[in-house]
């Protein structure tokens, strides 16, 4: 039997969530310990976290850090991944050193990155960038690609230039592929973000949240920080999400006349 057509279609995605929720209350009841409290001490934490303007001075470090990260990691990945898209011969020059790099852990970079810039600020930016730089990178060069070559012969005898072949073939084309990058370099964005924050030098930010509950031992001061992240790592994709639908909602429509 399938028990999905007793819930509405809207409410399916609050299943799991409600059903972890209540089982974490009656695991902070019955278990009774110091290690785990209830949803409803972590709800009263962050109120407190909340009135008292903490939550908000930390999650606007946080964002500025992963916003600051995310624009020159992706603007960076997109010109290099455009160039090894577009031009065989840059890519047999760089393209196996680049494919080796990849292959590195991202937090095997944190002791060159304090080298060069230290614990501060521009260390955190700098990994934060790193971490949207090879996503980006790889889905662009394989968007463009992934063009079909008849479509762009096709476009060549209809007289289109180099712009009208950009605009009109090539960037809708590897759009798809392009937003992937830009999806999975936001998810690791914050991702990095955190490992910042709780790796290099204390400042504030969520990550420190975290640092600060376990170093006091208030465990519904990281369980809100947990929660906290979460949410945000969540309306991060969702708001990517629609604005890929959005922009390329020109090809359900071209779908849908076939």
């Amino acid at each position: 039997m399938n028990t999905s057509h007793f819930v509405p279609r809207r409410l399916r995605g609050w299943v799991l969530p409600l059903l972890l929720l209540a089982l974490w209350s009656w695991a902070a009841g019955a278990l009774d310990s110091p290690l785990l409290v209830s949803p409803l001490a972590v709800w009263q934490r962050g109120l407190v976290q909340l009135a008292g303007g903490e939550l908000w001075q930390a999650l606007s470090a946080s964002l500025w850090r992963d916003a600051c990260g995310f624009v020159l990691g992706a603007g960076a990945g997109l010109a290099f991944g455009a160039l090894l898209g577009a031009s065989r011969g840059f890519e047999r020059l760089v393209g196996p050193s680049f494919h080796t790099l990849k292959q590195i852990s991202l937090f095997a970079w944190i002791p060159m990155l304090t080298m060069w810039f230290g614990l501060g600020e521009a260390a955190k930016i700098a990994f934060v960038a790193l971490a949207a730089f090879f996503p980006v990178v790889l889905n662009t060069c394989e968007g463009l690609r992934g063009v079909p070559r008849e479509w762009l012969e096709v476009a060549r005898v209809h007289g289109f230039g180099r712009w009208q072949l950009l605009r009109r073939v090539i960037a809708p084309a590897a759009a798809p592929s392009i937003f992937t990058g830009l999806q999975l370099a936001l998810i690791y964005t914050w991702l990095a973000t955190l490992g910042a924050e709780y790796l290099l030098a204390s400042g504030q930010g969520i990550g420190n949240t975290l640092i600060d509950g376990r170093e006091q031992f208030q465990i519904d001061l990281v369980l809100f920080g947990v929660v906290v992240i979460g949410l945000v790592g969540f309306g991060l994709n969702s708001a990517l999400a629609a604005v890929e639908r959005r922009l390329l909602s020109w090809r359900e429509r071209t779908v849908a006349r076939y």
